[in-house]
């Protein structure tokens, strides 16, 4: 009985002794594993840039619409960015009893509105396609932020209540109805016979996002642009524009340009002409073409980019930060610390389950951080004047291996 109680004993004192040296093996391991975290990167299809972060200004071809005497006051007919065709009106003066006029309209509305029957017991095609019309005008009114297109969708709204009216009067034997539709057709009549318009003088998009600059930057001749002539302008970056009530302008909305001021290598290096990619700050990348590119005397480079894209998005804006895409390129992207050298030949330790190879790797692209790679062909190692002898069998890298650093 004694010797099974020792057995059982010694077997306890054992399992314990085993149990203190596996925690103690896992203790250091997670030590050393904070220490020194494993230098494992698991390769994968992927994209690098070339990028440098930018603040520009935005150069327009902007025609400010001759306002003129507007004694009795304007009405804007377009809205923020409407598209309008040369001869378009754009404005309308008020005429010199216009508030007069207006106050008989709703007076007579009023009365219409007392006359009409329940237009749920009087249904037409017309009144149908009508209600349609106001329903996606309504639409628009809830989605829109901008006050001159919410201004516009009430009028448009109000144009196709009016019809309905005019629909219902005619098709109904209520004379006090009909009499009242051609009193308001007739004030409607007055205010469009004495009112006089503005109109565009060259094709476009309307804005009235108005800051006093249209006459300063011009983009039909570059030459007046240099880095303290931009720094003077003390404008402040990704600021709105404000809405001006009684000025506008006609903008070109197929291009328009931005200049800014860089210091980077690739500043200095790029060509006129060259195609490249920018960044708004929108994450929206769109092309861009470098049209002009001056020293300046700060030994910085003034760069100016021609944009066909968002013309019309950024019309809100004269000064924004952006990022220029130089370069960009895609495939088997590693980190760079995962990169080593033999000579003028690149490796990559790959580990697969513990076994470790030196794989070569052709070095495509690379950036701050890390590189597009591929993997070398026999020919060319061959022509490159590596020592074929040193290869044993065809190692290459994939998706998914995993390298060490």
């Amino acid at each position: 009985m004694k010797k099974e109680f020792d057995k059982r004993k010694i077997t306890k004192v054992a399992i314990a002794w085993v149990a203190i040296i596996v925690a103690i093996y896992l203790v250091v391991l997670v030590v050393n594993i904070l220490r020194k975290p494993t230098d494992t990167f698991v390769i994968e299809k992927g994209k690098i840039y070339q990028e440098e972060f930018a603040e520009g200004y935005i150069i327009r071809s902007e025609a400010l619409i001759n306002i003129g005497n507007a004694e009795n006051g304007l009405v804007a007919i377009k809205a923020e960015g409407d598209k309008v065709g040369k001869g378009e009106a754009v404005y309308r003066y008020c005429v010199e009893n216009e508030d007069e006029i207006n106050d008989k309209i709703k007076s007579v509305d009023e009365q219409i509105q007392e006359n009409l029957n329940n237009d749920e017991d009087y249904f037409s095609a017309d009144i149908k396609l009508i209600n349609t019309q106001i329903d996606a005008k309504l639409d628009n009114l809830y989605e829109s932020d901008n006050l001159q297109k919410i201004k516009q969708e009430k009028n448009d709204i109000n144009t196709y209540l009016n019809k309905k009216i005019k629909i219902r009067a005619e098709d109904s034997n209520n004379a006090t109805l009909k009499k009242l539709v051609n009193e308001r057709d007739n004030y409607e009549k007055q205010l469009n016979e004495k009112s006089t318009y503005i109109q565009a003088e060259n094709s476009g998009v309307v804005s009235y996002r108005v800051d006093g600059l249209e006459e300063s930057l011009k983009n039909d001749d570059l030459s007046y642009l240099n880095e303290e002539y931009l720094k003077n302008l003390d404008l402040e970056t990704g600021k709105i524009i404000a809405s001006s009530t009684d000025s506008g302008k006609i903008v070109d909305n197929f291009k328009c340009n931005i200049v800014c001021i860089l210091d980077s290598d690739e500043a200095k290096e790029c060509k006129e002409g060259k195609s490249i990619k920018i960044r708004l700050q929108n994450s929206q990348e769109i092309s861009a073409k470098i049209i002009q590119k001056v020293e300046q005397p700060s030994g910085k480079e003034m760069i100016v980019f021609e944009i066909i894209d968002d013309v019309v998005e950024l019309m809100k804006y004269r000064k924004i930060s952006f990022d220029v895409i130089w370069w960009s390129d895609s495939g088997l992207k590693i980190p760079n610390s995962a990169i080593k050298y033999e000579g003028d030949f690149a490796y990559v330790i790959r580990n697969r389950a513990g076994l470790k190879e030196k794989i070569l790797i052709k070095v495509l692209r690379s950036n701050d951080k890390y590189s597009i790679v591929e993997n070398y062909t026999y020919a060319e190692l061959k022509e490159a004047g590596y020592d074929m002898s040193t290869l044993s069998g065809r190692k290459t890298i994939s998706v998914y291996d995993q390298v060490e650093n």
